[in-house]
């Protein structure tokens, strides 16, 4: 499995994403907003983009679709249910249906509702572990709920699905917010070690060239996945005195997002 991740340099700060096979070259694009940048890099890499998988219905994540369409006939993949709101989807999938790209690329569908209830990850199924997670996990951090999601359906997504995935899968977000992400884990959790000795190294980074962090170092700085941290719920409770001393999971993560999204 090829991945080419693109960087639109958009005020958005969106991340696309060309997924191929190297036996056949057909590619697989996804939520390609910046469709001049993909379609100039699946040339320059000889590969055909034959499919798009949008992984949710935000403008800036379906707004390329009809000029990818249009330049190659590549077939839509969406969330079964978002066929009202996101045009001409050949394909609506649910979890664990299999999208095949060429011969020997395999990515299976998660349904993690969130930061939208019709939201698609791709995790792989081949050489290499990844998970393409749209805009449910970024790069320490994880997605706002304002645009038709729920806090606490995001939540058991975090916890039942993301967090259960193997350590060394390759988080691919669609977005780039890693460095004010990493000053949001160290304001909640200010002796987090991990977050302390890598925001200096993305600090005003070129996200073209940015790492690609693994789940297991997410669980170590992303504040959404240390709910139980005796730091976090310490700095929890100076915003939020009136909950018990040990809060469940589920209010902690409800309560970071409340924070994060006036944060």
């Amino acid at each position: 499995m090829l991945v080419e991740r693109i960087w639109t340099g958009n005020d958005y700060r969106n991340y696309n994403y060309l997924i191929a096979c190297p036996d056949t070259g057909e590619a697989l694009a996804i939520d390609p907003l910046d469709h001049v940048k993909c379609l100039a890099t699946a040339k320059a890499k000889g590969w055909e983009i034959t499919q798009i998988l949008n992984t949710h219905e935000h403008g800036d994540h379906t707004g390329g679709n009809a000029a990818v369409v249009a330049a190659t006939g590549a077939k839509v993949i969406a969330h079964h249910r978002a066929g009202a709101k996101i045009p001409g989807i050949d394909r609506g999938v649910k979890a664990g249906d299999v999208i095949k790209v060429g011969k020997r690329v395999e990515l299976e569908c998660m349904d993690t509702p969130g930061h939208t209830m019709c939201h698609i990850c791709l995790k792989s199924r081949s050489n290499l572990k990844a998970l393409f997670s749209g805009d449910t996990l970024f790069n320490a951090g994880a997605g706002n709920c304002h645009g038709g999601g729920n806090p606490e359906d995001l939540f058991t997504t975090f916890v039942e699905q993301l967090a259960t995935l193997p350590e060394d899968t390759l988080v691919y977000p669609g977005h780039d917010y890693i460095e004010n992400n990493l000053k949001f884990t160290l304001d909640r959790e200010p002796d987090n070690t991990a977050a302390k000795a890598l925001l200096p190294k993305v600090a005003g980074h070129d996200p073209a060239t940015s790492l690609v962090t693994t789940l297991k170092e997410e669980k170590q700085f992303n504040t959404f996945f240390r709910l139980a941290s005796p730091g976090v719920i310490a700095r929890l409770h100076e915003r939020f005195p009136e909950l018990p001393e040990q809060p469940d999971a589920k209010t902690v993560f409800v309560k970071l997002r409340e924070l994060r999204n006036k944060w």
